[in-house]
């Protein structure tokens, strides 16, 4: 085990994941829920979670973006199912997802030759679901597409057809355009059947239309953002915190970073934190982000800089080196929100917890 030094850490309550996949998975009900792991579990630590979500029966399976991430999975014993929620290329790929025994997902015909041929040259019979596209504009066969993918597929012994999914780009905030996503997977969904196809797994919602259109969930949901408690109405996991390593008194006037990025007003205690834009803390949070000192609410001074970050503790007393910097979650009354980050840098929860990088030490509590 590598040896912790810096006191920088991105703290995952597994309490918190736990009581949100139990919430989804009685909210998806009959439907079974696909843990969304993908990048390194939205920042939180995909192999972790997932041991703990097969190892309590919290999911049925696990989404990932890349064969990478699902192989991970299974040299970290996961014996699930894993989609491959990525349209995959090199073709060669398709020979380590089969071998793994991950689903992969077809959204071409030419993908659907190259599997079939895939699973023919290992002698194993490859597990696929087809994506359809209904207005997301990223991955995805429109249905005429889709029709002939599953024939090319179906025709071969060789692969199993296990499901078709799709991807609602606005669930969260265009009904109108969300109940036409879902037309048109309905209607793809029929003709399919009326081909013969029987059985198969369908699925279309994320966290955003698992919890607001109960049409929406049909066999499968999946769900990444709601897990990690960055929904309304769910429990953060994830803190990142630090601890203050240098503590200067500066008079009126003083400069603090970077191109003299912060002028003081008035004589302050400045606390150097350890912690900047090389963990994911970004320069977007310069003179505007709140860092948790004490119970109070301390505001980031000048430039954040790679490695380090100086905040105003003029007004925390004790503060001290050694002293809790929490940059991202609660401490005390206060807390420092995902989303409030996202508002100062423009972007959304996603980002400011998937930004948090390997460097930074995963340390999971209960």
């Amino acid at each position: 085990m590598a040896i912790i030094l810096r006191p920088t850490l991105a703290e995952i309550r597994l309490s918190a994941v736990r009581k949100n996949l139990k919430k989804l998975k009685e909210t998806a009900a009959p439907a079974r829920l696909l843990f969304v792991v993908k990048a390194n579990a939205y920042g939180h630590g995909s192999v972790e979670l997932s041991r703990l979500a097969e190892r309590e029966g919290l999911a049925w399976g696990f989404g990932v973006s890349s064969v990478e991430e699902g192989l991970a999975l299974r040299s970290a014993g996961i014996k699930s199912p894993v989609l491959v929620l990525g349209s995959l290329y090199p073709f060669e790929s398709f020979l380590e997802a089969i071998n793994a025994d991950l689903m992969v997902t077809i959204a071409s015909l030419d993908a659907a030759r190259q599997v079939v041929a895939a699973a023919r040259k290992l002698g194993k019979k490859a597990v696929c679901h087809i994506k359809l596209e209904t207005g997301m504009g990223r991955i995805g066969a429109r249905k005429p597409s889709v029709l002939k993918i599953y024939d090319e597929l179906s025709s071969s012994d060789a692969v199993s057809v296990a499901g078709m999914y799709t991807h609602l780009s606005s669930a969260d905030t265009d009904d109108e355009y969300t109940g036409m996503q879902l037309s048109i997977f309905s209607e793809t969904a029929g003709e399919l059947e009326a081909r013969g196809a029987a059985g198969l797994v369908l699925h279309a919602a994320n966290s955003s239309a698992a919890l607001n259109y109960p049409v929406s969930r049909m066999d499968i949901v999946r769900c990444g953002i709601a897990a990690y408690g960055l929904a309304e109405g769910f429990e953060p996991a994830m803190s990142l915190k630090t601890r203050i390593v240098f503590i200067k008194n500066v008079r009126e006037g003083a400069y603090v970073s970077y191109n003299k990025s912060f002028r003081t007003d008035r004589p302050m205690k400045i606390a150097t934190i350890p912690a900047g834009y090389g963990d994911g803390y970004i320069r977007r949070f310069s003179n505007k982000a709140d860092v948790l000192i004490g119970g109070k609410r301390c505001r980031v001074l000048g430039n954040v800089t790679m490695d380090m970050t100086m905040v105003d503790v003029t007004a925390v007393k004790d503060a001290a080196v050694g002293s809790e910097a929490v940059l991202l979650g609660r401490q005390g009354a206060e807390e420092v929100t995902a989303q409030e980050l996202a508002d100062i840098a423009g972007t959304i929860t996603y980002e400011i917890v998937t930004l948090i990088s390997a460097r930074v030490p995963r340390v999971y509590v209960e």
